[in-house]
């Protein structure tokens, strides 16, 4: 049994099968609405039932709260339809989507960049291509069936059969302690994309706000890459959060790339600088600096990259202080597997 969502307001209608949530039937018929984790946790697929009726699978409340719920929103990544359904996704883009693949991936080079960031260069295979938009991520398969997502650090156009990861340790973690362990040069990996919704919206001549923490930094550095190669020059300020200087593991790319490019200003900013980091530069919350600098954002885009909290808050104070256009608020959350456990049946 198949079931007909439209989507308003654009009014692009699919069709989804009994058992399928509404973004995998999305994602499968080319269809871009927005969202990150598809697991429930970040809460970037969130749109609005306007008619039907739907099942909500586990999902974090942060994710979607039980009074949201109760309003009507809901997150396509875990609903299934149970009737014909029409529902409000106002960020949904006629993009055309690239085809979701599978393919090995050899290491070519292991850097750690910082004590707990670690980048990996990675060879694409020369007999299967491989498109997405700068931005994107991919899946790595792991072993047990699990899978762990990362953004592609490197702009399509600059490829050329490499790309880059940026993988910040996680103690414990299945994954990240393989990295930091026991990863050797030449190693392959399976990997599944691209996926995701957070691309450059080259169609708007609005101003640009890049905003990131920690290694929301690498898919910003695809954006700028990305802009660079294209001849975009729009007004751009990138603001990278970090606790402590060595964290900005990519500070010196970022400010030679501000040189190199007269649309870009970098403004770095620690909220634990240490007392020997020397650091003389802005401190704080990320999202505050930008607030401090850009009262007014109601002319302005903005791509946030990072933590849940630091995407959540920066939506919520941008758009109920700044003035920012929710439509104009583009953000890819970093979770992880902990954010990922159910927090509700």
């Amino acid at each position: 049994m198949t079931f007909s969502v439209k989507v308003q307001p654009a009014g692009r209608l699919f069709q989804v099968q009994r058992d399928e949530t509404l973004l995998a039937a999305a994602i499968r018929q080319g269809l871009g609405l927005p969202y990150g984790c598809k697991d429930g946790a970040c809460g970037s697929c969130k749109s609005r039932l306007l008619e039907g009726r739907v099942i909500h699978g586990a999902h974090q409340l942060k994710a979607l709260s039980a009074e949201e719920e109760a309003q009507g929103y809901l997150l396509t990544c875990c609903a299934t339809p149970q009737t014909d359904c029409s529902i409000e996704s106002r960020q949904v883009t006629a993009l055309g989507q690239y085809p979701i693949v599978k393919m090995p991936m050899r290491v070519n080079r292991i850097d750690r960049a910082a004590p707990d960031v670690a980048v990996l260069t990675l060879q694409l295979p020369a007999n299967q291509s491989f498109q997405y938009h700068a931005g994107q991520y991919i899946e790595i398969l792991l072993r047990d069936g699990s899978r762990r997502s990362y953004s592609m650090a490197t702009a399509p156009s600059r490829a050329q059969g490499r790309m880059e990861l940026h993988i910040r340790h996680m103690p414990g973690g299945l994954f990240t302690d393989h990295v930091f362990s026991a990863m050797k040069d030449k190693e392959i990996l399976r990997a599944e994309g691209p996926y995701g919704s957070f691309f450059l919206r080259e169609e708007s001549p609005l101003p640009i706000v890049l905003l990131a923490s920690g290694t929301g930094f690498a898919p910003i550095k695809a954006l700028l890459e990305h802009m660079a190669d294209r001849g975009i020059s729009r007004p751009t300020r990138l603001y990278w959060g970090c606790r402590s200087r060595a964290d900005l593991y990519r500070h010196d790319w970022a400010m030679e790339a501000a040189a190199r490019w007269p649309w870009l200003t970098y403004i770095p900013v620690l909220s634990d600088a240490r007392s020997d980091d020397g650091w003389t530069g802005r401190a704080g919350l990320v999202h505050q600096a930008v607030m401090a600098d850009l009262p007014d954002l109601s002319g302005h885009e903005v791509y946030a990259c990072g933590v849940p909290v630091m995407v959540e808050s920066a939506r919520r104070d941008l758009v109920q202080r700044c003035g920012l256009s929710p439509e104009n608020f583009h953000a890819d959350a970093f979770t992880s597997a902990a954010d990922r456990s159910p927090a509700t049946p």
